[in-house]
């Protein structure tokens, strides 16, 4: 009885071996890796184990520990980086457009608005930045227009001014315009990653207390120019007793906003931060001198994208 063979059955069987090849050749290749990954960690294990003989026999010195490698610590240097104390930069802001704040010949009185016709997400931030701001009132802005709003402003008597402009697509505030007054600058900023205070898990009740304002890495010349004008937003005199602490911590040119309360532990040696809300991202978009003129406003700076995303290690803030 002879056995028909047809060329199906040979395509059939070459398909076959090859799969089984290939499982094979990927098996090998999976051991092979494991194997190379275990060499790696052993030789990684062994090195670790030897500095610390070296530190435990001849101190710390000896081996000093390696700083890890990170974007922020292999940041390019430019010439507006601020090193030390530098007394052309003390000479111009002791006679830039906040020198009055920090004489103490100015007491902030903040004004804050909407883009017209705000929905419930924009209002709803806008009182709890009010919250956050002490003394800070907020102005029904309907229709009016941003430079009729400034001159209204300076005539009573406010020192800042912050409009939260709203994003029609998803009906939430993506913009933060703060103008200082009443001879500028003005900023404007992109909001991101915004939670509302309800919306943070185990968030704390905030108090009327004046906070304390901390002000993280602000290294430049622009860094230190939006520091001093995030800053003039509060009182000088933080009222200790309430323990709130407002942070603006600057990192890759994102500034981060928190807002805590400092909770002593029983022993009183310890300490805790408790959130109290919201959270939320500020971006630089452009700064302008003087008080808010899109039309003849002279920018001080701009963001471009193009430019900025030629090196990830370089910063402008």
């Amino acid at each position: 009885m002879s056995i028909r063979v047809t060329s199906e059955d040979v395509d059939a069987e070459l398909a076959s071996s090859l799969t089984m090849k290939r499982k094979l050749d990927k098996t090998a290749k999976s051991e092979r890796g494991k194997l190379l990954r275990k060499q790696k960690n052993d030789a990684k294990r062994k090195r670790r184990d030897d500095r610390k003989e070296l530190r435990e026999k001849h101190g710390e010195e000896a081996v000093p520990k390696q700083e890890p490698k990170t974007i922020e610590n292999m940041r390019e240097l430019d010439e507006t980086m601020v090193i030390g104390e530098d007394e052309e930069i003390v000479h111009d802001q002791n006679y830039d457009e906040m020198a009055g704040y920090f004489n103490r010949e100015t007491t902030p009185k903040i004004v804050m608005t909407t883009s017209p016709r705000a929905r419930n997400a924009t209002v709803r931030f806008t009182r709890e930045l009010c919250r956050i701001i002490p003394g800070a009132e907020v102005f029904s802005r309907k229709n009016i227009p941003v430079k009729k709003i400034v001159k209204q402003a300076i005539d009573a008597g406010f020192t800042d001014m912050i409009i939260l402009h709203e994003d029609r697509n998803n009906d939430k505030p993506d913009g933060f315009l703060l103008c200082h007054l009443p001879e500028g600058p003005t900023a404007y900023f992109k909001i991101n990653s915004l939670k509302y205070t309800r919306q943070i898990k185990g968030v704390g009740e905030s108090t009327s207390h004046y906070p304390e304002v901390i002000l993280n890495n602000f290294n430049t010349r622009l860094g230190l120019l939006i520091s001093r004008m995030l800053v003039c937003l509060f009182p000088q005199d933080p009222n200790f007793t309430g323990r709130r602490v407002v942070t603006f911590h600057n990192q890759r040119d994102y500034i981060f906003f928190r807002h805590h309360r400092y909770e002593f532990k029983r022993e009183g040696e310890k300490a805790a931060l408790h959130e109290l809300g919201p959270r939320f991202t500020l971006k630089l978009k452009w700064i302008q001198k003087g008080t808010f003129n899109p039309t003849e406003g002279e920018y001080e700076w701009v963001l471009k994208r193009h430019e900025m995303e030629a090196s990830r290690r370089r910063f402008v803030l």
